[in-house]
């Protein structure tokens, strides 16, 4: 073989070490096959392409010290990745609410996806990492849907992305949101304990319903003030289902306005025509305790301007 001829594709073998402990497998991937499209890491991980100690794991299965990672041969892209528009990386930078040496909280606009994939070639974190090219181990901690705005907490370092996921689990981190729910109810405060579960449709949409069969789902309602045709509520969030407080409003009857997925479309209607055209849901506050630390962050996102006008 000439040297001016590409190198075949092997099969490479990683064993995990201490700077890649806790990351998801998915990150993992992205960050090792550098141009690889993000659907095709997907579909290498669930065909069982991708093994981990000689075993098939699901995209969300989280590295540890130890494994042994199998990767298949894949040949990688020459050709430049999309990316994100000067003007989003601008807009970014000014929604950061707080940043030290671990982590930063981000005030999340609403229409941004968290992460690319599924037809998404960018999100906020591959845009953070551009903004911030020195610091190779930023990761989301936690999701926002990506109609939701607010807080958004990312990771610095991978020591710091194990601490928070730890909090997270112990339910020590107090996440609190802003919606405004189609409606009235009789009560200020309301708790909807239902279990939820995910199903696909054949369009391939998520969506979420309350199952006897799912996981445990608790949140809590806090009507702040009573509108016309709806009312302003604080949310807390007990559990961290996917589309949890979205699911819940709608189970007891009042939806989220703007909710196209699970939502009334009169009264979405209704909503636009007051201009707003998005979810009016908002992640308004985040706090937690460092381990060993006593004081407690808490850090609080503005609403934006379109939705405190309404």
């Amino acid at each position: 073989m000439s040297e001016s001829q590409p190198k075949k594709p092997s099969v490479r073998n990683i064993t995990v070490d201490s700077g890649q402990e806790g990351q998801r497998i998915d990150n993992f991937l992205l960050g090792f096959l550098k141009g690889v499209p993000r659907s095709y890491i997907y579909r290498i991980l669930r065909s069982g392409e991708v093994r981990i100690n000689k075993g098939r794991v699901k995209v969300g299965y989280r590295l540890r010290i130890g494994d042994r990672v199998r990767i298949p041969p894949v040949r990688m892209s020459e050709r430049p990745q999309p990316r994100p528009a000067a003007r989003l990386l601008e807009r970014l930078e000014p929604k950061i609410l707080y940043e030290d040496d671990r982590l930063l909280v981000l005030n999340k606009p609403s229409g941004l996806a968290v992460h690319g994939g599924s037809g998404i070639h960018f999100g906020v974190i591959e845009a953070m990492r551009l903004l911030r090219p020195d610091q190779r181990q930023l990761e989301l901690v936690h999701r926002l849907d990506r109609d939701t705005s607010g807080c958004l907490l990312i990771a610095k370092r991978r020591s710091a992305l194990r601490t928070l996921h730890e909090l997270l689990r112990n339910n020590r981190v107090d996440k609190r949101y802003l919606a405004l729910l189609a409606g009235h109810w009789s009560q200020d405060r309301v708790e909807v304990n239902a279990p939820l579960r995910k199903n696909t449709l054949k369009s391939g949409e998520r969506i979420v319903r309350v199952d006897p069969s799912g996981k445990p789902a608790l949140t809590r309602f806090q009507i702040r003030q009573r509108f016309a045709d709806s009312m302003l509520a604080a949310v807390k969030l007990l559990t961290g289902r996917t589309h949890q407080i979205r699911v819940h409003a709608a189970y007891q009857g009042s939806p989220i306005l703007g909710d196209e997925k699970y939502g009334d479309e009169l009264a979405n209607r209704r909503m636009r025509n007051l201009g707003v055209k998005r979810l009016f849901l908002h992640a308004e506050s985040i706090g937690f305790h460092w381990p060993g630390e006593e004081r407690e962050l808490v850090v609080k996102a503005p609403l934006d301007p379109e939705l405190e006008a309404l």
